[in-house]
Parts: structure tokens; sequence; C-alpha cells
């Protein structure tokens, strides 16, 4: 973050997706084998963290929310905040849209008085962070961010610079999605965005497409000299971020990816940084054809080539919406802390339209001299938002 202003510390990893609970799932996962299909979490229970009447009236990216939000708070030791200083900033794409949908169905098949009255709080895109604010008594900011895949990126830096700023001391920030619904799936794959085969592949020639996600992941923020103070585990340092819009199309990237190097250029000036400065780069890596070619190109725009190691974890967990700069972030912190950069899953004969100027991770994982990584994150409408997160000083 631009100098003068406080560091900014993660303490603590929540997360929920069809691989598991926790962040040790998620590792584990990346390094695997990839999988086929849709990624829903099955079997979900929320009563670990919800009551039974409070589960039946939110939709499930709230539920996952609330999940991987108290996760995060018990991983990083469970600290004490001042209510007031404590805020929530979380990033979501198409919020409650399995409980429009059902509702929907309800209506036309039962009538108006069938609908439930707690429709409206159960699909409103905040309802999930006013679910982590009134259940863990967080009173600061409490904030939705909504550029579509872009916006678990964005609440991030958001939520770094509430405690950049001093305006909070504690900050539970990530993304949800929940998005597994029939007519999204439909809509999808009229839109041709859907690999056939259900799996996605960045960067390879063959690519066709992405597999839907569903979950959550959550980061606890903290101002970095008190989470030292009291001696947490500092697992990363948010380093720096930025926004940008293409203002070009409602669903395709500038081809050039002019709009998406420019947003890595200025989160990098955010954290002071340089590209020469970056140990790896956390691609948004989809799996569509014009999204990883417009990515290439930024990205050797910005890096040259022979740049830093490039991996995408789209290929283990499909593409989680909104959650996914989110998820991606924790992939990247958990990078760092085992001292490897996992594969491109799904990446076997790389695109020869990319230019071969990717350094791109391939097979098995990669050991790294741990450092900075450009986490990037693209969305609908033309939303690029960059992440510089760095290893814990040491």
């Amino acid at each position: 973050m631009t100098a003068g202003r406080r560091r900014v510390a993660v303490t603590g990893l929540g997360v929920v997706l069809a691989a598991g609970t926790g962040a040790d799932a998620l590792w584990q996962a990346l390094l695997g084998a990839p999988p086929e299909g849709h990624r829903a979490v099955a079997d979900w229970d929320p009563s670990l963290w919800l009551g039974v009447a409070e589960a039946r009236h939110t939709d499930r990216f709230t539920q996952f929310a609330v999940a991987a939000a108290a996760s995060a708070v018990e991983d990083a030791g469970n600290p004490r905040t001042a209510p007031d200083a404590s805020g929530v900033v979380l990033g979501t794409a198409l919020a409650g849209v399995g409980t429009l949908e059902r509702q929907a169905l309800v209506r036309s098949d039962r009538g108006d008085k069938r609908v439930s009255p707690f429709t409206v709080p159960m699909i409103m895109p905040n309802a999930a962070a006013a679910a982590v604010s009134q259940r863990l008594g967080r009173r600061g900011p409490c904030r939705t961010v909504t550029t579509a895949c872009a916006a678990g990126t964005d609440a991030i830096g958001s939520a770094a610079r509430l405690i950049a700023d001093g305006v909070c001391d504690s900050v539970l920030t990530g993304g949800t999605e929940a998005a597994l619904s029939d007519t999204v799936v439909a809509a999808f794959h009229n839109m041709r965005a859907l690999s056939p085969g259900g799996r996605t592949r960045p960067f390879d020639a063959g690519r066709d497409g992405f597999a839907i996600a569903e979950g959550a992941a959550v980061l606890l923020l903290e101002a970095y000299e008190a989470a030292a103070e009291r001696g947490a585990r500092v697992y990363a340092e948010v380093l720096g971020h930025a926004s940008t819009a293409d203002a070009y199309d409602i669903t395709l990237p500038l081809p050039d990816g002019s709009a998406a190097a420019r947003c890595m250029l200025l989160a990098l000036r955010d954290a002071g940084l340089g590209p020469a400065d970056v140990g790896q780069v956390s691609a948004h890596g989809t799996g569509t054809r014009h999204g990883d070619l417009a990515e290439a190109r930024a990205l050797t725009s910005v890096f040259g080539s022979g740049g830093p190691p490039v991996t995408s974890a789209k290929g283990i967990t499909g593409h989680a919406f909104g959650a996914s700069g989110a998820i991606e972030a924790v992939a990247a912190i958990l990078s760092m802390a085992h001292g490897l950069i996992p594969p491109v899953a799904g990446l076997a004969t790389e695109d020869a339209e990319l230019g071969g100027a990717l350094d791109l991770v391939r097979e098995t994982p990669r050991t790294w001299a741990v450092g900075p990584v450009l986490s990037n994150s693209f969305g609908f409408g033309g939303h690029n938002g960059c992440l510089v997160l760095g290893p814990p000083a040491t």
C-alpha cells in the first residue's frame, strides 16, 4: 500500500469448496488430479454455523460466507477486536440466484401467496456480508462488492485500504457464490462459455470453457503491527490493489488486454514494486478462448518474454465467479507457505496463439524463491481487478 499507510497482515483463512472445508483441503486439491463436471459443495450442512431457522431463511451463498468467516476467525486464534473497528467486505457476482429461481417456480406453480416473505433478504447481494457482521458482532463498515468475477479480489483490496487508512483494525473479506442453479447453468451453456466435458483447461490449445464452482473463501486482515504485537501467525501481507475497466463489451474482454495490463501495473505501483519484483502470477485463467488470450497478451505486455512463473487454480477449483479471486488469493498464500507453485491443471498443449512468452507451470508443482504474487481477476462488464500479496516480513 502507499507509503505512510498502515501495513496489512493476513492472519486467518477460511475456505468452503467442493474439495472440502479449510485451507488444507484447497491445498491438497491444487496438488491433485483435475476433477470433471461442476464443483458443487456436496452434502452441505450449515448447522455447524447456523441454527435451523437461520439456515432455512438464508441462501447457500450466505451460509458459505458465514462458515468461511467463522473459520477464518478461528484460524487466526479468535482475536479480540473492538466491534466498531471491525469490518466486513465481501464480493459476490450472482448472490442469491438459487433462492430467486426456486421462489419464481413457487409463484408460478402455487401463486403469489406462497412466495416466502424471506425472499428479498435471502437474494440481496449484501445478505452475506450483513449475516457475517451480525453473527460476529462487527459494527464497522459492512460492504458488498459486485464487480462480477473480479469481486473477490476487489473486496480484498477494498478491505485492505480500510485497515491501511486506519478506518478499521480488523476486516473479514473475500468472496462467496452459490450459482449452480438450472437457469444460470443453462444461460452459460447457451453462451457457449461452459466446457461440454466439464473440464477447465487454462491456456490449453483445446480449451473449451469452464466448469462452474460454488463456495467461499474469507481472509481475516489485521493491522500488521497489532497482529505482530499479539503474536499472531501472519500468513502474508496485502501489498497493493488496483481496478480498471475495459469499456469495451459486456462479456468479451478487450482483445489486446491493454486495460488488464494497466490494472496490473497500477497494482504493482500501489505496492511500490515493479514487474521484476514479482515472483509468481496467479492468472485469472478461466479456460475460455477469448479470456485466456487477452490475459496472455496483457501479461506479455507487462512482463515481456521470460517473466515470472504463471499458474491458474481454476483447472482444479472450477470458476466460482465472485468468489474466485478470494479462493485464488488463498491459493497464492498457501503457495508462499509451502514454497511450491501448483501446476496449471488440464494444460497439455499450450495454445500457440498465446505467443509462447508465458512461463506456465506445467504437470508438476514447482519450487520457487518465495516473493510477491500478482493475482488477477477479470469479470463480465470489463471489470479488471489485480491484487499483490507478499510473504510476511522476516
